[in-house]
């Protein structure tokens, strides 16, 4: 089924809340984390040694591109420390608008804590909500942590599981 042909899907709420988080719309106020969370990415990554005026701009597309396909990327804080610590949510990437793509991200000093599989859950059940069945996530082959939150969501590698052409390993999850 192309976009064209799209089933009506609902929009996801524009924020959540999980025991731990609070998922909401990206700020201007988050792009100073935010862009220190890219430099974390190192050199050769996507948006390394982004601006804050850069990552403002990023800010601005990601909110363009919520209110236009329905969902998008939450901005993460935790509810009892209020404060940018990454994002988590859909995107279109590698998938289209009724299979959209789970994307989340922390910042180092926040990894390891489970709150990306919170996000990640939060989003999930989030995305059936709106009649959507199907999600797909790519992943760099190293990224074992990755792989971990996915599984621990109910993702499963697709096989052939690596993207020839970007290097990515595909997972999905129907929901």
């Amino acid at each position: 089924m192309s976009d064209d042909e799209l089933p009506a899907f609902t929009s996801m709420p524009t924020s959540l809340t999980t025991d731990g988080l609070i998922m909401r719309p990206f700020s201007v106020d988050d792009a100073p984390l935010h862009a220190e969370m890219i430099s974390e990415r190192g050199p050769g990554a996507r948006h390394y040694g982004a601006t804050v005026a850069t990552v403002e701009h990023i800010i601005a597309r990601l909110l363009r591109e919520a209110a236009e396909h329905g969902f998008g990327l939450f901005a993460l804080e935790r509810v009892d420390d209020a404060g940018f610590i990454g994002y988590c949510g859909l995107i279109v990437g590698r998938g289209s608008i009724s299979e959209p793509e789970i994307a989340y991200e922390l910042l180092s000093r926040f990894r390891g804590r489970g709150y990306a599989t919170e996000a990640a859950s939060a989003v999930v059940e989030a995305a059936r909500a709106t009649g959507r069945r199907r999600l797909v996530a790519t992943v760099a082959p190293t990224n074992a942590a990755s792989f971990r939150v996915l599984e621990k969501v109910g993702f499963a590698p697709v096989v052939p599981a690596l993207d020839d052409h970007a290097g990515y390993v595909e997972w999905e999850r129907f929901l």
